[in-house]
């Protein structure tokens, strides 16, 4: 199954996209799901039909579907004071009952990835759009199951629960109570659940779409998000620019709005594969208008990227990682060397990356930013890598 994750600024009518690529490729003939994370049901008031915690039939071979935050949050915390009840019962806390609990910030994020998830598994569907949050909000949710998957194993490594039956014996020996087994048990389950959505992801017919209005708050924030999903190693196939005025209107009212935009697009064709959308004149409303934004469709996947690539320069033969990272400045660039992992600062963004086996080995040996590329320079270690006879 294909996944188009639409993002963009906020105000830029990523909703009214999302909505108008899912019908237009329901149109089509695609069996297509549309997902959307808002509170307030802007993907409905689009489409024409109310949307909820249940997916509802939006029109012939498209589904309509904004997950519930409430009750998955009631669900978790459910199962967490089931497993947790003796030290709940040890510390002489109240049980919380389901009807008094309110989503937590994050609740409605969580939500939403499980629903990507379970939408991936399911063989009822071709395409997949999901309308995202705005622009970093949505780097920040796309990058949550890699970050919490690196926090688990970090605090409770898996190895360590090899010592299972070793355990009283140690938190007798330490005089500190050791890690319940329910508590393992719990962080392999999210584990699990993390890796799926990570999968998907990741995964070659996953592309990232961005939405904006050309503009000179549309061309910085196209630029941080460009920057910010290279970054994360996501792929992107097209740059939607959004309520694109008409060049030929009389209205000299216009003229200054119209050649704003038009230096922003022509400032983008040079970078991105752009797609205009028309202005209507108003706020798009059920189908006919969707249909008349004319947007792209969902295309072919962009196919495998690889984030970073290394390769041995024969010449001087060290190893060099490519990070590819369009639009990034030298000055706004950090490397730090941690262990194990590559801390990679690029502007607002930050990424820690697990260094492969062969790289560990080494100590950096500088870095350059050439042609949208962070090349980082490794010189084996001879400490460690092994001697030729």
């Amino acid at each position: 199954m294909r996944t188009l994750l639409i993002t963009g600024p906020g105000g830029s009518g990523r909703t009214t996209v999302a909505a108008a690529t899912a019908l237009r490729a329901a149109r089509e003939g695609t069996a297509t799901l549309v997902l959307s994370a808002d509170r307030t049901d802007t993907l409905g008031a689009a489409l024409g039909v109310g949307t909820g915690a249940a997916p509802v039939r939006a029109a012939e071979h498209l589904t309509a579907w904004r997950p519930d935050a409430a009750e998955g949050f009631r669900a978790d915390l459910a199962a967490f004071q089931d497993r947790a009840t003796a030290a709940l019962d040890l510390l002489g806390a109240s049980r919380l009952d389901p009807e008094e609990l309110t989503p937590l910030p994050g609740a409605g994020e969580l939500a939403l990835l499980r629903a990507l998830r379970d939408a991936a598994l399911s063989e009822a569907y071709d395409l997949l759009v999901v309308d995202l949050p705005p622009a970093p909000h949505a780097l920040d949710l796309l990058s949550l199951p890699e970050e919490l998957r690196r926090y688990l194993r970090r605090l409770l490594p898996p190895e360590r629960q090899a010592a299972r039956a070793l355990r009283p014996v140690l938190g007798r020996l330490a005089g500190v109570p050791m890690p319940a087994e329910w508590l393992y048990e719990t962080a392999a389950r999210w584990d699990v659940e993390l890796a799926a959505v990570e999968a998907v992801v990741a995964d070659r017919d996953t592309v990232v779409r961005l939405v904006a209005e050309p503009g000179p708050a549309g061309e910085d924030a196209v630029r941080a998000a460009a920057l910010g999903l290279a970054l994360r190693g996501l792929r992107t196939d097209v740059l939607v620019a959004n309520r694109v005025l008409p060049e030929a209107s009389g209205d000299t009212w216009l003229a200054g709005p119209v050649a704003q935009q038009r230096k922003v697009l022509d400032a983008w064709q040079e970078a991105y594969d752009v797609r205009t959308v028309a202005h209507l004149g108003r706020d798009p409303r059920g189908a006919d208008d969707l249909a008349a934004l004319a947007v792209p469709g969902a295309g072919a996947p962009a196919g495998p990227v690889d984030w970073p690539v290394t390769d041995r320069l024969a010449e001087d033969g060290v190893l060099v990682w490519h990070l590819p990272l369009p639009g990034a400045a030298r000055d706004d660039l950090d490397l730090v060397r941690r262990g194990d992992e590559l801390v990679v600062t690029a502007g607002p963004f930050r990424r820690i990356v697990p260094l492969p086996s062969a790289l560990r080995r080494c100590t950096v040996a500088g870095a350059a930013l050439r042609d949208g590329e962070l090349r980082i320079r490794f010189a084996p270690d001879p400490r460690l890598w092994p001697r030729g006879r």
